[in-house]
């Protein structure tokens, strides 16, 4: 259901992706037709602020003439991995305490008892005080407020930061938790105090407490480097608001966004695949696996009928979940720096230990001795050692080919070229093992999707991967290494809103799964008001997260109105359960566990014609032309024409072997593949047999 609203937006947009080694970024001006100008900056890990402003210098764009900046960080992200958090205190009900540290009966390692977990908030700062509601929400025990004020000043002088306030069963009555958040901020000294319910509001008490916790955890943090921004920004003219982007996708004001500091965590790799929904969708792919390869990971998600799908159940890591709506992405360890060896077995094994940015591949020349993905590429050809971006001491191809002769090839009988073969192709595996996990494992059929391949090396693979799945087209993007910069442009403004209801269907007051999701519509379309940009339109997406009664797994289906009655919900539950499991029961009754919904502001379209200048284009495919080159494919050399993909004709058609070299990426066509560009730029690979 879709409302009209006024639209106001400026000409000129930046999107500026923080990532762990480079800071990109895309600045669109609509003034002047649509000109395109991109920037790829180092990373300054130290105060990101540093890299933005670099980038924006780089773009040679005045800042004060951008009418609007959105920004993806991850410094909340980097904060919850590297455990450097703010110190916490938490306030909870007497005798829960432990909650959080408690978890689940589940293990950090499939096999054995081994593994170490450290809770967010330590168990000397989390305080118990009296209280209790019953999980209808009926008040069993007062709030004692006396006691309350005690643990707030216990906490403030063990010197924390923020404040967690997380009483059981607040998502049924949250009356408890309210009136500690009055009392908390009158004596607490800054704004940093989060109330559970105010975050999420469902049941698991463990999932909502280590969701608040982390979310205090890194609100100072965010709120020094928002400010840190700021400042830099204004001390060059831009003085108008700009948004952050959330792990769920869409964007916030950076006025609003430290109340919520823990759903900006992912807002790196959900912005990369919204830009792939963006361009699949005006490219005429609307299902895609989205494969995002960077220098120490891989990203990947699923997106059908142009919509990423959204979890409300991630786990960061081992006993870290936080319970808020974000883009469903798969990592594993396997990246464009992941090191190869030999293990104890005389196995070859990739990553997940990575040479990072510092040392780096041996290709890098920055002193890395250590083969990795990279390395086996520039060995095979694939990659130019002139175009490698950021080399400080060229290493000549010979050499890398040596270290894999010795450290990869001996212990197992191969050359240094066989060697580099073989890492190649597990690299490959593991890698379309992880998009077996968004597809096949989730009842997806990988033929019925487009491989949409971006990051820095993301398309080197992509044809490979392809061909190992059996998806039948790759698409590339226009500017592969800042995907996830285009993402900020292109998004929209987001809110999402979870309440728990746990009821059976057939027992079910209908009248409140209206009053619930009405009262969502009524409190997103109030905080999208309020922001600084104005969207077009506004978009309601309402769902609920169902199970059989006698469950524990919970499965989302999608609500086709405010207005379900019973025998509707009851059906839709039992389809959606049958195309993910293929299996019908019909004789047990479905339970709704939660509603969700998600307000969505949609921003103007962005034009991607322009992201390759079209001026810089060829007359014919000849005179994009760099070189002819031995490329190794499949244990054999063939000689390779290179182009240079920023001056490709758009009526291109190539027939692999080919390859495409541009500044932020290079795209591998491998023999029996045949490549078209789009409208947009994009190349699109018909993937041939093996």
């Amino acid at each position: 259901m879709v409302e009209n609203v006024r639209a106001r937006t400026g000409a000129v947009v930046a999107g500026i992706d923080v990532g762990g080694t480079f800071t990109d970024l895309i600045l669109i001006d609509g003034g002047d037709g649509g000109k395109v100008r991109i920037a790829k900056t180092p990373t300054t890990p130290e105060n990101q602020a540093f890299g933005v402003v670099s980038a924006l210098k780089e773009a040679g764009f005045p800042v004060d003439g951008i009418d609007l900046i959105v920004h993806g960080t991850t410094t909340t992200t980097n904060a919850v991995l590297e455990r450097r958090l703010a110190r916490t205190g938490m306030i909870t009900t007497r005798g829960f305490r432990d909650i959080i540290e408690l978890g689940r009966r589940t293990r950090p390692q499939p096999y054995g008892m081994t593994g170490v977990f450290v809770p967010v908030v330590p168990r000397d700062l989390r305080l118990e005080v009296s209280e209790r509601i019953e999980a209808g929400g009926v008040v069993r025990t007062p709030l004692d407020e006396a006691e309350f004020r005690a643990a707030v000043s216990a906490l403030k002088e063990a010197g924390c930061e923020s404040l967690v306030i997380h009483f059981l069963h607040s998502y049924a009555n949250p009356i408890h938790e309210k009136r500690a958040a009055e009392i908390a901020a009158e004596c607490w000294p800054n704004d940093h105090i989060t109330a559970g319910h105010t975050l999420l509001s469902e049941a698991r008490e463990f999932e909502r407490g280590v969701t608040a916790s982390v979310n205090a955890a890194v609100q100072p943090i965010l709120k020094r480097y928002i400010e840190r921004l700021r400042s830099e920004l204004e001390g060059r003219g831009y003085v108008r608001d700009f948004l952050i982007m959330n792990g769920n996708g869409g964007m916030i004001s950076a006025r609003f966004v430290t109340r919520e500091s823990a759903k900006t965590v992912m807002s790196g790799p959900a912005s990369g695949v919204i830009a792939a929904a963006y361009t699949g969708k005006r490219a005429g792919y609307r299902n895609l696996v989205t494969y995002d390869m960077g220098g120490t990971s891989t990203d990947v998600a699923l997106i059908r009928n142009a919509q990423p799908a959204v979890s409300n159940e991630i786990e960061i890591e081992y006993a870290m979940p936080i319970h808020v709506p974000m883009v469903d992405v798969h990592t594993v360890g396997a990246g464009g720096g992941s090191i190869a060896r030999i293990d104890a077995a005389g196995l070859i094994r990739i990553g997940p230990e990575s040479a990072g940015a510092n040392p780096g591949p041996i290709c890098y020349g920055r002193g890395g001795r250590e083969p990795t993905i990279t390395d086996a590429n520039l060995v095979l050809g694939r990659l130019n050692p002139q175009k490698l971006l950021a080399v400080d001491h060229p290493v000549t191809v010979e050499a890398v080919r040596a270290i894999f002769a010795d450290r990869i090839g001996q212990p197992v009988g191969l050359d240094g070229v066989e060697a580099a073969g073989a890492v190649l192709r597990l690299a490959n595996l593991k890698m379309a093992g992880a998009i077996r996990m968004v597809s096949v494992a989730k009842g997806h059929d990988p033929r019925d999707f487009a491989l949409f391949a971006f990051g820095g090396a993301g398309p080197l693979h992509a044809t490979a991967l392809a061909r190992e799945l059996g998806l039948p087209k790759v698409l590339v993007p226009a500017r592969p290494g800042i995907t996830n910069a285009l993402g900020c442009v292109v998004a929209d403004l987001r809110h999402d809103f979870v309440n728990t209801i746990n009821q059976p269907v057939m027992a079910l007051d209908t009248a409140r799964v209206r009053s619930v999701l009405e009262g969502h519509r009524a409190e997103g379309s109030a905080l999208i008001a309020k922001e600084a940009v104005r969207p077009e339109t506004i978009r309601f997406v309402h769902s609920a997260d169902m199970q059989f009664v006698g469950q524990t797994h919970l499965l989302n289906v999608p609500l086709l109105s405010t207005e379900m009655d019973r025998e509707t919900l009851q059906a839709l539950f039992e389809k959606a359960y049958f195309a993910r499991f293929k299996v019908e029961l019909p004789e047990i009754r479905a339970n709704l566990v939660n509603l969700n919904t998600s307000v969505i502001g949609v921003r103007p379209e962005v034009d991607l014609s322009r992201l390759i200048d079209p001026a810089g284009r060829a007359t014919s495919l000849e005179a994009a032309r760099r070189e002819t080159r031995p490329v190794w494919y499949d244990g054999k050399w063939h000689d390779t024409p290179v182009y240079d993909r920023e001056r490709l004709p758009l009526d291109a058609i190539l027939d692999g072997p080919a390859i495409l070299e541009q500044m932020d990426a290079t795209t591998v066509i491998e023999p029996g593949d045949r490549a078209v560009s789009d409208a947009d730029g994009n190349i699109v690979i018909e993937v041939g047999k093996a």
